[in-house]
């Protein structure tokens, strides 16, 4: 058996190198490595779109959450369906921006303080999701070849590999990478849910095997912690630079629009069948070693509950899905050392043969930084709702109020960008929540830190004056 998980990730780490070398081979300008040069069509957008989505943060963290709390784990995917709705209309209006990073849109819209603050909390945040990308992948290695990779040794692996692709050709190796990676999930999640479905006893074996909660709407949540799982995702969805290059990347206005339809029919139905795969997957595999690593459950079923081909291609699925989610979540905070300091501040002349050495040096001294948080990150769950809430409380109010705000102005979106990751960064110091109220110690810093970012984006918007009409018109307002 072993064999075959050898064959299928050979072939997939092969196919992926050969997708990144065939790209590497067209980069030639910053804007073929940043933007992928603005050719990107709808296909390739809706799969690419999906693929970055949906990563170890489903896999792992939302698995682990469906392992102990059954269907109501939906209230973290759920998050993201209700910001693709808003994102229909955000679409077209990125890309008639059709600039490289999200700070530049908070430079245009805002002012240079912003572009730097924004790019601050990117770094954290973006860096910190990769990490939890890398350890996540580092336990698939460890599932599949228990006795030759540890968990540390998978972490080093994987990263290594998401360095190399990644810095080779950028934007157009991680779309493209992505296009096969994506097809590839989603008929085998298809073919496997239902199998495991019937495995588990259908709906009589899974009520006979888990507990009643894991049926109900909120299941062992409280409504306030299922809106802790719901809101992260939300507002990081609604402000998602990965998703903005993206629509930068795009051909025309009319693709970024419609590839966000096939994005919301896809992720409604892919992590629909992630959070049942791991239902699925707890009514059989209810005690053991699952049971004291509950965020494997997905590889773990794969590899126990499930004939050897098709355990073997949903294991190799999983490892592709954390790949290039990982090249992803790299790529983008590159992206902002390059042109949001190398760029702006430091060359601004610069060659484009520089511009992709840069690039790449930084995609490298990056990747080593989540290393070395995938290394010490204790929980990938709590990993993830720290980088969502960094990036939903500092960033997500601001660049929906670039294009839906006629008032809020440049020193309100700078007062909501520092005290949004500030708050969320002084969070879990330790002594910090100990001397707030017990009602605000309990909670998780999504919602303090939201509460106070758009609080000073408010307060500070309205004590200062209007943004000209020229920063209104860039966004449609």
């Amino acid at each position: 058996m072993s064999e075959l998980y050898v064959i299928v990730l050979a072939v997939i780490v092969v196919l992926l190198l050969a997708v990144a070398v065939d790209r590497t081979s067209r980069v030639k300008t910053k804007a073929d490595y940043l933007v992928a040069g603005r050719s990107l069509p709808t296909a390739v957008l809706v799969l690419t779109l999906l693929t970055s989505w949906i990563g170890a943060g489903s896999l792992f963290a939302g698995a682990e959450n469906a392992y102990r709390n059954g269907f109501a784990a939906l209230w973290q995917p759920a998050g993201g369906w209700l910001g693709l709705l808003l994102i229909y209309f955000i679409a077209p209006r990125a890309r008639k921006f059709a600039q490289f990073t999200l700070p530049d849109l908070l430079e245009s819209r805002y002012n240079q303080t912003a572009r730097v603050l924004g790019t601050i909390a990117i770094l954290c945040a973006y860096v910190g999701i990769t990490s939890y990308q890398f350890k996540g992948g580092g336990n698939v290695l460890h599932l599949i070849f228990p006795e030759a990779v540890t968990p540390e040794l998978g972490t080093y692996m994987i990263a290594a590999f998401v360095i190399v692709t990644t810095a080779m050709a950028g934007m157009s190796s991680v779309a493209y990478m992505d296009v096969a990676i994506g097809s590839l999930v989603t008929v085998i999640c298809l073919a496997a849910a239902p199998m495991l479905f019937v495995k588990a006893g259908g709906w009589a074996g899974l009520h006979a095997a888990l507990p009643p909660t894991h049926f109900e709407v909120l299941g062992n949540l409280t409504a306030m912690r299922a809106m802790e799982f719901l809101a992260p995702v939300l507002l990081l969805m609604l402000g998602n630079q990965v998703m903005y290059q993206k629509f930068f990347s795009a051909k025309s206005e009319r693709d970024a629009r419609v590839s966000v339809v096939g994005w919301i029919v896809g992720t409604v139905v892919l992590e629909t069948l992630i959070v049942a795969i791991a239902v699925f997957g707890s009514a059989l595999y209810r005690t053991g070693e699952v049971a004291r690593a509950p965020y494997e459950i997905i590889p773990y079923t794969a590899r126990h509950g499930l004939p050897a081909l098709m355990g073997a291609l949903l294991l190799g699925a999983v490892f592709a899905k954390v790949i290039s989610t990982a090249s992803n979540y790299l790529f983008s905070p590159a992206t902002n050392l390059i042109n949001d300091v190398f760029v702006r501040y430091i060359a601004p002349q610069a060659s484009n043969k520089r511009v992709l050495i840069i690039s790449r040096l930084a995609v490298v001294l990056l990747g080593c930084w989540a290393l070395y948080q995938a290394v010490y990150a204790p929980s990938i769950l709590e990993k993830m709702l720290w980088a969502y809430t960094i990036y939903s409380a500092a960033l997500t109010p601001v660049v929906l109020a670039a294009f839906f705000s006629k008032r809020v102005t440049a020193w309100g979106a700078v007062a909501a960008i520092g005290s949004g990751t500030v708050v969320t960064l002084l969070w879990d110091v330790p002594g910090v929540r100990e001397q707030l109220p017990r009602i605000l110690a309990e909670r998780d810093a999504i919602f303090p830190a939201l509460m106070v970012s758009v609080a000073a984006l408010v307060v500070v918007s309205l004590l200062t004056p209007k943004p000209t009409e020229e920063q209104l018109a860039q966004f449609g307002n």
